[in-house]
């Protein structure tokens, strides 16, 4: 439980609660009967570490969140609430990899082969950060930032992503909005026969939705109107924006009125079920194979062994890479999502708000590093059947496949850099595949069938394209956004206006079914144009057939 009363609230969460009467110069906001006290730098005031929801302990391990019990007392809220238990792993790197590459390569993934300095199964907590001195009665327009990790990894308590600077920007610009981010349970998507039975599936994507229903409840207390909420992520942060968009057959229940998503979109997933032996391997690890209930004997298993358990399993970061044979990616749970996310697509599940979403030019680039072993026509061909389209009844799928994406360096991944990059034979052919198969087909696809119904912005980013063997890479766009470039200025003006224009440098048009057009990020002198959303266009169209067919 957290803390109803003063003497309840030490421990987990860094949530303390103090009887001592908050400094007056420190700003403040109360909740229900609580008094929550943040902090202050310059134009800026954050409330950090709030719970959301009741902490996922105990017998409430691999449930879904329970709403909080009505706060009172006094909380200290200056510090990030700790990350949740998540796992620890690296990336392989080529031996022959080139030292900027490798300088990028650290700076991505250096943090993931030690986990969060701060974790804790009490871990669900929201940031509030939000104009210093604003009303009460302000009715701000709010994002909420949902991080990506590959549903492995991530936390709100990450430097690179401090939404202060969105704050400040905001500021500047003369379109205050409010900042919020909110940790959800990654490493516990768990999938199987039994986590369907007991309704406990897509775990992370329940604890966003719990945390869009506190901003529902409370944001207005901080100056925040919960009717221009936008929700924004990156990566599998952005995959879970599209998701929140399918579910309950696209009913937002008000909870969001607009959505941001940087590389990530509704991608094919398959049953639950289909994971049942990943469900059993973890179970084996944790010690709980000989239950009768298997689920309870997780919830009741030492954290440590837990922890060990998630470890033990396959991750993005491995061989597998960027396929959702891994244990943790969300999956059809026939509750959360009713059905494969494209097929929901097709079917009109989708909440009808406006949305932006973009793609970075090489996003294979960084996930092909783990399986840069596979140098022949023969591996690559035994890789992507076996973990991207396993069920296909005959070899043709993947040859058909393999010739739509060759084995020239000149047509793979980083893009356009001819015979560049091309540190194993089949490297950038690789990166080509795994970027378009997770990333690019499955945005142009959702974009093609929802263009029509709502209003839609798209981007691509080539900016950093001289990053040695990784081009522009999965995550480079967050760059422009965070730190304070021409994209986080669209973001803004889309947050407040739901029109990502005015005042900027160049106009960004929708994207409709007759006039795909991005908004095009480049390196050089002329940083942005207008192109088409056309490119690789018969890959793309089989790409999008198979993965219908034979959900990840």
């Amino acid at each position: 439980m957290f803390g109803i009363v003063a003497a309840a609230l030490t421990g987990l969460c860094q949530v303390q609660a103090s009887l001592a009467i908050p400094h007056v110069s420190a700003p403040t906001v109360q909740l229900d009967k609580a008094i929550f006290t943040g902090s202050s730098t310059g134009n800026v005031s954050r409330f950090l570490g709030i719970p959301y929801a009741q902490p996922p302990v105990g017998n409430l391990r691999f449930q879904r969140p329970l709403m909080h019990l009505p706060y009172s007392g006094h909380y200290n809220v200056t510090a990030f609430g700790p990350s949740c238990i998540q796992q620890t792993d690296s990336v392989t790197i080529p031996y022959n990899i080139s030292p900027s590459a490798l300088e990028v390569i650290e700076a991505v993934f250096g943090s993931y082969s030690t986990g969060p300095d701060n974790y804790d199964e009490d871990c669900l907590t929201i940031n509030v950060i939000v104009p210093a001195g604003v009303s009460a009665h302000a009715k701000l327009p709010v994002v909420m930032w949902i991080y990506g990790g590959g549903f492995e990894f991530g936390q709100t308590a990450d430097p690179s992503t401090d939404g202060g600077a969105i704050v400040q920007r905001s500021i500047d610009i003369g379109l205050p909005i409010i900042y919020v981010s909110a940790n959800y349970r990654v490493s516990g998507f768990l999938a199987g026969k039994e986590v369907q039975d007991a309704g406990v599936g897509n775990l992370g994507l329940r604890d966003q939705r719990e945390a869009l229903r506190w901003l529902q409840k409370y944001i207005s207390a901080f100056g925040g109107d919960p009717k221009k909420v936008t929700i924004w992520g990156q990566s599998a942060g952005a995959v879970s924006v599209s998701l929140q968009m399918v579910t309950n057959g696209g009913n937002n229940e008000g909870l969001f009125r607009a959505a941001f998503m940087e590389s990530g979109s509704p991608f094919p997933v398959g049953p639950i079920t289909e994971s049942q032996p990943a469900y059993d391997a973890f179970v084996l690890n944790a010690g709980c194979s000989h239950a009768n209930n298997t689920l309870q004997c997780l919830r009741e298993a030492p954290i440590s062994s837990i922890r060990a358990a998630i470890n033990d399993s396959t991750s993005v970061l491995s061989f597998s890479s960027v396929s959702l044979a891994y244990q943790w990616g969300p999956s059809a749970d026939g509750d959360f999502l009713k059905d494969d996310p494209q097929k929901l697509v097709l079917q009109g599940s989708v909440s009808p708000v406006p949305l932006v979403s973009g793609d970075c030019d090489d996003e294979g680039t960084l996930f092909s590093l783990s399986n840069a072993n596979i140098t022949t026509d023969q591996e690559v061909q035994d890789y992507i059947s076996k973990y991207f389209v396993r069920n296909m009844p005959n070899a043709s799928s993947v040859e058909k496949l393999l010739q739509l994406y060759p084995s020239d360096p000149a047509q793979g991944s980083p893009f356009d850099t001819g015979l560049q990059d091309a540190i194993t034979p089949q490297y950038k052919r690789l990166a080509a595949i795994q970027g378009d198969l997770i990333f690019q087909a499955p945005r142009r696809f959702f974009l093609q069938h929802r263009s029509s119904k709502q209003t839609i912005y798209s981007y691509l980013s080539k900016r950093d394209k001289t990053t040695s063997v990784l081009g522009s890479y999965h995550g480079t766009d967050m760059q422009i956004i965070y730190g304070g470039g021409d994209l986080g200025d669209y973001l803004i003006r889309f947050v407040a206006t739901l029109n990502p224009n005015s005042n900027t440098s160049l106009h960004w048009p929708t994207y409709s079914p007759s006039s795909p057009q991005l908004l095009t990020l480049l390196d050089g002198p002329t940083p942005l144009e207008i192109t088409n959303d056309t490119y690789r266009a018969a890959a793309f169209d089989y790409v999008t057939q198979l993965l219908l067919e034979d959900p990840l």
